[in-house]
């Protein structure tokens, strides 16, 4: 692995267009099981509902064996096979508005290989900015981990189980492939590991269908905001395990200090998936 020849990705830059699609921003909300038809055009887009925006565009003969678009484009080519959500820090800065034009400037910030219980890995730290109407409205900073290939039998890193705060608020959902295939569709994401359940045993080593990490976000972004007073100002997400198809979530929420609610996202097993803190606009 030349790491020294992944640093030189340092920097570079992607631009992508987009229009803040009354329609997809409808569906985001079905999804969400929220009434559609309260998305009205020209009104501001609901904190956190950005992901819906700027799917990938990658030519089908672009892709690469995990649904993604191949390395060596704009993500730099790390040599490693298996590609995970990591975490997401995302600042809400300006309004935009449903049926705007969008633009968004993507920069690889940093690239870090570390090596853990599970082996190397090599994160890689990438800041969005997404303008409308000539100013930055959401910036957001994205972790992606990259993770050797799972070897058969092998233990997984087991993160502790969280103790909640008492008076933590607490619900519960069942992700299913419905779940899974609707917000792939919404988002445009063509990683296997969400639909394809023969690739994500077989190739990735997963028990299961792994539910996207998207979808957990969004839905711990959406219990902050029926728990704060205001709009949002900043949203952190870290993940820690993964979440599978056809196995219970637990989604809880305390507030923490004025304004401040931090959130986490449980397994069945009660064992810390996500952890999420989500900041108000005083």
């Amino acid at each position: 692995m030349d790491e020294a020849a992944l640093q030189g990705w340092i920097g570079r830059e992607e631009v992508a267009e987009d229009e803040a699609s009354l329609v997809l921003l409808r569906r985001l909300a079905a999804l969400l099981d929220q009434d559609p038809a309260v998305i009205r055009r020209g009104a501001p887009i609901p904190e956190g509902w950005h992901v819906a925006l700027f799917g990938p565009l990658a030519r089908q003969s672009g892709l690469g064996p995990d649904g993604h678009a191949a390395l060596g484009e704009f993500l730099p080519p790390v040599p490693l096979p298996r590609r995970m959500f990591a975490g997401r820090r995302t600042w809400f800065q300006a309004p935009v508005a449903i049926g705007a034009e969008v633009r968004r400037i993507s920069r690889i910030t940093a690239i870090t290989p570390k090596s853990g219980r599970s082996g190397r890995m090599i994160f890689v730290t990438i800041r969005h900015g997404i303008e409308s109407a000539g100013r930055e409205c959401v910036v957001e900073e994205q972790d992606l981990v990259y993770r050797e290939a799972t070897t058969p039998g092998a233990p997984a890193a087991e993160p502790a189980s969280p103790a909640l705060p008492d008076g933590a608020t607490r619900e519960t959902f069942v992700p299913d492939t419905t779940l899974l295939f609707r917000y792939s569709a919404v988002t445009y994401n063509g990683h296997r590991i969400h639909y394809d359940a023969d690739y994500a045993r077989g190739t990735e080593g997963y028990p299961a269908l792994v539910v996207n990490g998207g979808i957990t976000t969004t839905k711990l972004t959406e219990l902050a905001k029926r728990h704060l007073p205001g709009p949002l100002r900043k949203v952190t997400t870290r993940a820690g395990r993964p979440l599978f198809v056809g196995r219970e979530v637990t989604l809880a929420c305390h507030l923490e200090a004025p304004g401040r609610a931090r959130l986490w996202a449980l397994d069945d097993a009660g064992r810390l998936a996500f952890e999420c803190v989500a900041e108000y606009a005083a």
